[in-house]
C-alpha cells in the first residue's frame, strides 16, 4: 500500500510504501508548541519513507534522542525522528495532516496525556500513556 503526502507549499513531498494502521496523539508541551495544538502521529519505518524536495527540509534537534523537521519554504510540520541509539532508532513520526488522503487510519493512542489541556477530548476509546510511562518505556538509557 502506497501513501503520498506533501507540506503545505509542495516543496517536500513524501511517499510511504508500508501500510499506515493507526495514528497516535501527543500532548507533551513540545509538540503543543511545534503545532499549536496536539500533534497527530503515523509510526514509519525509516526505510518505508523516501522524500522529493529533501533539501527543502529543516531538522531542529529537540531533544537529546529526537528531532522534529519542517519545511524551510513554508514552515509545515512535516515529522518527527528518533534519532537515539535503540529499537526505534531512524524511525519516523509524519502529520497525519500531511497525508493526502488521511482517512481510514484510527486514532489507538493518547501519550503525555497528563500534560493535556482540559479544553478537547478525543471520542473513543484509546490507549493513554503519561509522560513517565512514555519516557519509562521510550526514553535511551542515561550514559548506557
Amino acid at each position: 500500500m502506497t501513501h503520498t503526502g506533501q507540506c503545505l507549499c509542495g516543496a517536500v513531498k513524501y511517499t510511504v510504501t508500508a501500510e499506515l494502521k493507526e495514528t497516535g496523539a501527543c500532548h507533551c508541551s513540545m509538540c503543543r508548541r511545534w503545532t499549536g495544538g496536539v500533534y497527530l502521529g503515523l509510526e514509519v519505518a525509516p526505510e518505508a519513507i523516501a522524500f522529493e524536495g529533501a533539501e527543502n527540509i529543516t531538522t531542529f534537534a529537540s531533544s537529546a534522542w529526537a528531532e522534529r523537521a519542517f519545511c524551510s519554504k513554508c514552515g509545515s510540520n512535516l515529522y518527527y525522528r528518533v534519532t537515539a541509539p535503540g529499537l526505534h532508532s531512524g524511525t519516523y513520526h509524519i502529520g497525519l495532516g500531511t497525508l493526502d488522503q488521511p482517512n481510514g487510519i484510527p486514532l489507538t493512542g493518547e501519550i503525555f496525556i497528563d500534560e493535556k489541556p482540559d479544553g478537547y477530548a478525543f471520542a473513543g476509546d484509546t490507549h493513554k500513556m503519561t509522560g513517565a510511562e512514555v519516557f519509562a518505556q521510550f526514553a535511551p538509557p542515561e550514559n548506557p
